[in-house]
């Protein structure tokens, strides 16, 4: 099946936006999978690949949140011919983890809860709160999980595609989907065909119960051990009342505990099925070479039913919600609207406003880095999913102003851009910016593969060339009605961060550094100080300092400031240990 589908040529778009034209090829099997095919010769002799499963975070139900997430770690696994030296004994192990972890959830849910419900003990899932039985039951799992690890090939999956001249294999899982890619030599698409088809139809969850620690952990650095990760994640569940966008992508922590390998394979035969799957191929190949290939290996792939659609969407809010937290942080503010889905009507007119603001020529920074001199950062952003949208200001406090400061400057900006409109020049050059932008981002094979599985998980791959346009055609009219429209006081969910009263104070150092980098960096920071090891130390050390020169420019005074502190955190364990220098 072909259809290509050409830019809409306006006379009114810049000659930038008239440039922008992607030809996409549809394939589509007999089992339903669909695959967006794009040759181009700019990079030759690479290819970059990826599969999206149309499967996220909005498809779950309370019990399995952050299950997609969980998959994503899960496919890296391998299957029965690969990651296994015994294929048998691996199935045997498999299936026996399976039925004890499944008994001991059992007595989760029943005696520990109960338990719980009873005051007894204060968390059903810490297995210092075990019951005999239940210490026994995880005696044999472990011992089951060390006999299958004896015969795990670990990452053999990224083995074979690295011996082969791939790289970059990775993938992401948002609210609205799932995409698996990689790049690969041109002459090695048929390897990408069967391996990436190997898995789907050949999956092996094995490590599944170690993989869920690798999840917990990856939530405790990623939300709980932030300053304000946990707020964070408060705030979102709160914004979010009815829609299935109010739980994190990584999933609640009791959900993680209670996933069974069998509810696994139900999620994945329901959601990674050739009929709710999209490749996307771009690069250095021949579409009359590849599509025999992709055919052969892939319509091997049995379809399945329907997944289920998404019902519950988002209820009007009918009041402003706000959030008082205190943390160890620069006190700061997030200020949310509820506005629409991705392909709305308004949604170009909402992008188009946050690029508006943005930027050291945009109106955040002039108002309240420059001219109040209230913030050392301000931004917005404009998050657009399948189902809903939201449109964010966040800004942090800089000298003595305080979080009701931005809330000030922030509506200031507001009634000036409704009372003193937008000039022809202003927003031309805002659109000038986003032509450029969206330009720039098809040079590489790898960035227009993203967004073309992005696109095609919100509403249709066409958006590539038809939102450039849509952009260059909103008017200052336009913005002013969205900002009228839903940036309504009832509308609006307000977090305010005030700094703990006994917090640490602020290392000066940590401040000289770009806003936009100290979270990562104290996030980072802090997991040095957790580090008891001292070798693991040097390691870590010994790769900031190889990475150092290739870091970008603007990043280079974190790595340094992250270089400093793992020196007096190695001096601190040598002193510790009695070998100081």
């Amino acid at each position: 099946m072909r259809r290509i589908v050409p830019l809409l040529a306006l006379a009114m778009a810049s000659p930038a936006a008239l440039a922008q034209s992607v030809e996409v090829e549809e394939f589509r099997l007999n089992n339903g999978m669909e695959f967006l095919l794009v040759p181009r010769a700019d990079q030759p002799n690479v290819i970059a690949a990826g599969w999206l499963a149309r499967v996220g975070s909005v498809n779950e139900r309370p019990g399995i949140t952050g299950i997609s997430h969980f998959f994503e770690h899960m496919m890296f696994k391998g299957t029965t011919t690969i990651g296994t030296r015994d294929p048998e004994a691996d199935a045997r192990l498999n299936e026996q983890i399976g039925a004890i972890g499944a008994r001991l959830r059992r007595l989760h849910l029943t005696q520990q809860y109960e338990r719980w419900r009873d005051g007894e003990i204060d968390d059903p899932w810490d297995p210092a709160n075990d019951t005999p039985d239940m210490a026994t039951l995880r005696q044999h799992l472990q011992s089951a999980m060390d006999a299958q690890r004896e015969i795990i090939v670990k990452d053999e999956f990224d083995q074979v595609y690295t011996r082969q001249g791939g790289s970059g294999m990775n993938a992401f899982t948002s609210e609205d989907l799932t995409f698996y890619f990689i790049n690969v030599p041109s002459n090695k698409f048929e390897l990408w065909a069967w391996m990436e088809s190997d898995r789907l139809a050949d999956s092996v969850f094995r490590e599944f119960y170690s993989e869920r620690d690798v999840v917990h952990e990856e939530r405790r650095l990623r939300t709980e051990s932030t300053p304000t990760g946990p707020f964070q994640e408060q705030f979102e569940s709160m914004f979010w009342m009815s829609s299935p966008y109010t739980w994190p992508v990584v999933g609640w922590p009791t959900d993680l505990n209670a996933y069974t390998l069998e509810q696994a394979r139900d999620y994945f035969n329901t959601y990674y099925a050739p009929n709710n799957l999209v490749g996307v191929i771009v690069g250095d190949f021949d579409p009359e070479y590849v599509k025999p290939v992709i055919e052969a290996y892939f319509g091997r792939l049995e379809p399945g039913p329907e997944p289920p659609e998404v019902v519950t969407l988002e209820v009007d809010q009918r009041a402003e919600m706000r959030m008082n937290a205190e943390c160890d942080c620069q006190p700061q503010i997030e200020v949310r609207y509820h506005t629409v889905p991705f392909g709305h009507e308004d949604s170009a007119a909402l992008e188009v406003l946050a690029e508006l603001l943005n930027g050291r020529t945009g109106r955040l920074y002039k108002a309240m880095v420059e001219g109040e001199e209230v913030a050392s950062r301000a931004f917005a952003s404009n998050d657009l999913r399948r189902y809903d949208g939201a449109f964010s200001f966040r800004a942090e406090t800089k000298g003595d102003a305080t979080p009701e400061d931005l809330e000030s400057a922030w509506q200031g900006v507001l009634d000036e851009l409704l009372s003193g409109g937008i000039s022809d020049r202003e927003l031309q050059k805002v659109k000038n910016r986003i032509a450029a932008d969206s330009y720039r981002r098809l040079q590489s094979n790898f960035f227009l593969l993203i967004q073309l599985a992005q696109f095609e998980a919100l509403d249709g791959w066409e958006h590539i060339n038809e939102r450039p346009l849509a952009l260059q055609r909103v008017t200052p009219r336009q913005i002013r009605n969205v900002i009228d429209t839903y940036f309504t006081p009832e509308n609006r969910a307000v977090a305010v961060y005030t700094r703990k009263p006994d917090a640490e104070p602020e290392d000066p150092e940590l401040l000289a550094l770009d806003p936009q980098f100290r979270p990562m960096v104290k996030q980072i920071v802090g997991q040095i100080d957790a580090i008891e090891d001292l070798e693991q130390l040097e390691q870590m050390r010994a790769a900031f300092n190889e990475r150092a020169s290739t870091a970008p420019p603007a990043f280079q005074p974190a790595i340094r400031y992250i270089q400093a502190r793992l020196i007096e955190r190695v001096d601190a364990l040598r002193a510790k240990a009695g070998g100081g220098e």
